[in-house]
C-alpha cells in the first residue's frame, strides 16, 4: 500500500493480537514482536513478522523494566520504532512508559493510568461527572472507618491493577473487611474498596480515532464476570439491540469516559452496571485494548468489524497523518458460550444448529458463538447450551488472584 512504511513494535506477555500483526503488516508496515521467551513456539502468525524479541519473565511473571528499556535502546541503535502497542492489559503501563522514555507518540503514563488502574479510573469518572459506584482507597484506616460506618456492606475489595474479576473479594461485615485488609498486609495499598453493586453488567467494545468515538457495540453478559470467575459458572454475553435506549444510553456513557480519560486513538473495552437499585447506569472498568475471552470475535460476526484489525489501521493512520475510514457496519445479533471442560478434546458435534459459527478450539474447553437477526434466539439457544454443557461438559477452577490473561 502507498504511504510510508512503518516500524511497529506489538508488545504482549500474552499470545493474542495476531490480527493485529497481520493487519499492521498488510498496510505496508514492518512488524516486530515483543514478547516473553516462554511464548516462542506459540502459533504467532509468523510470515507477517519481521523480527522478535524475547524477555524473560520473573516469578511473578513481570519484566524487568530496566532490562526491557535496555533491551530496546540497544535495538534502536539501527531500528528505530514509530509506533509501540500494547497488544494486552497488563502490557499498557509499560508500553506508556517505553512511549515516554524513548519519545515515541501515543498515550503516555498519566493517560495511561486511567485505563489500567482501577482507582485512578473512578476518581477520574468521578471528576468527569460519570456515576461510579461509592469506593474509598485502602491508604488510611480512618477513611476506611469513615466509609464503612456510612456505605453499608456487601462491599468488593478490589485490585488496582488486576484485570477482568482475578483477586476481587467480597466481604459482608467491618470483621471480615479487616482480617481480609489483614491478611493483604503491605499489599493493601495496591487495592481500592467500592460498594456491591447488584444488577446487569454491560461491555461496550469500542474504537476512537482522532478523540471521537467512531465505532461501538454494545452487549450484556448474561453471566457476569465476577460470578463466572468466582462461582466456577459459564461465561456468557450476547449483544443488546441496536437502537435500543439502553443501547443509546451505554453507547452515551462510553462516549463520555473515552473523552473524559482523554483517549485519542485505540481500541477500548469497557464495562457498566445497571444497578437494580436505583435502575441507573455505573461505570466500573475500562481498558485500552480489544476485549479478551473472544468478545472481539463475537463482535466481529455481529458487525462485520474486526476490531483488531480495525485498531492496527487506525495506529498506521494516525502515524501516516493519512484519515482513517471505518469500513461499513453490519447489524446482526452474536452471543458467546466458554466453558471450561473435563474433555481435552470435546466433542461438540450434538450442537448443530445453524446459528452456530465459531467453534472455540482449545485444549479443555468448549466454546461457540452464534449469530442471527433475531437476538431472542440466540439467548434461548445460549440457555439451552449453558444446561447441556453444564451437565456433560463443565469443569471449574479456583479464582486466580494474581496476573491472569483475560482469554483464559
Amino acid at each position: 500500500m502507498a504511504g510510508k512504511v512503518l516500524n511497529i513494535l506489538c508488545i504482549s506477555r500474552f499470545f493474542k493480537g495476531g490480527e493485529f500483526i497481520k493487519s499492521a503488516k498488510a498496510e505496508g508496515n514492518n512488524v516486530y514482536l515483543l514478547t516473553s521467551n516462554k511464548l516462542d513456539k506459540e502459533d504467532w502468525p509468523w510470515d507477517y513478522i519481521d523480527d522478535t524479541f524475547y524477555m524473560v519473565e520473573d516469578e511473578e511473571g513481570h519484566w524487568h523494566r530496566d532490562h526491557l528499556i535496555g533491551g530496546l535502546a540497544y535495538k534502536m541503535r539501527n531500528t528505530k520504532f514509530d509506533v509501540m502497542v500494547a497488544l494486552d492489559d497488563f502490557d499498557v503501563e509499560h508500553v506508556a512508559h517505553l512511549r515516554e522514555y524513548f519519545r515515541i507518540p501515543g498515550m503516555g503514563e498519566t493517560t495511561a493510568r486511567y485505563f489500567r488502574d482501577k482507582l485512578a479510573m473512578r476518581i477520574k469518572a468521578q471528576a468527569e461527572g460519570i456515576p461510579v459506584p461509592v469506593f474509598t482507597p485502602l491508604f488510611h484506616d480512618e477513611a476506611i472507618h469513615k466509609y464503612t460506618d456510612s456505605v453499608p456492606p456487601p462491599w468488593l475489595v478490589k485490585p488496582r491493577m488486576q484485570a477482568s474479576a482475578a483477586g476481587i473479594k467480597k466481604v459482608f461485615n467491618k470483621e471480615e473487611l479487616w482480617d481480609h485488609l489483614n491478611y493483604l498486609g503491605g499489599e493493601r495499598h495496591q487495592y481500592l474498596m467500592e460498594k456491591f453493586a447488584p444488577g446487569t453488567v454491560f461491555h461496550v467494545d469500542s474504537l476512537t480515532y482522532d478523540g471521537k468515538v467512531v465505532f461501538s457495540r454494545v452487549s450484556e453478559y448474561i453471566d457476569t464476570p465476577y460470578e463466572v470467575a468466582h462461582g466456577g459458572g459459564i461465561f456468557r454475553s450476547c449483544t443488546i439491540e441496536e437502537g435500543s435506549a439502553e443501547d443509546a444510553s451505554l453507547k452515551k456513557i462510553n462516549d463520555d469516559v473515552m473523552k473524559g480519560f482523554g483517549m485519542e486513538y485505540s481500541a477500548s473495552h469497557s464495562e457498566f452496571i445497571k444497578c437494580i437499585e436505583d435502575d441507573k447506569y455505573y461505570f466500573l472498568e475500562t481498558a485500552s485494548r480489544v476485549g479478551g475471552a473472544h468478545l472481539a470475535e463475537m463482535v466481529e460476526f455481529a458487525t462485520g468489524i474486526n476490531l483488531w484489525a480495525e485498531w492496527a489501521r487506525i495506529e498506521t493512520a494516525v502515524c501516516r497523518k493519512e484519515k482513517y475510514i471505518l469500513p461499513k457496519i453490519k447489524k446482526d445479533n452474536a452471543g458467546i458460550l466458554v466453558s471450561l471442560s473435563k474433555y481435552e478434546r470435546p466433542d461438540t458435534s450434538a450442537f448443530n444448529d445453524k446459528e452456530i459459527v465459531w467453534r472455540m478450539k482449545k485444549k479443555n474447553h468448549i466454546g461457540m458463538i452464534l449469530k442471527s437477526k433475531d437476538r431472542k434466539k440466540i439467548l434461548a439457544l445460549l440457555d439451552s447450551y449453558c444446561e447441556k454443557v453444564k451437565h456433560e461438559f463443565h469443569a471449574s477452577m479456583p479464582a486466580k488472584e494474581k496476573l491472569v490473561d483475560l482469554e483464559d
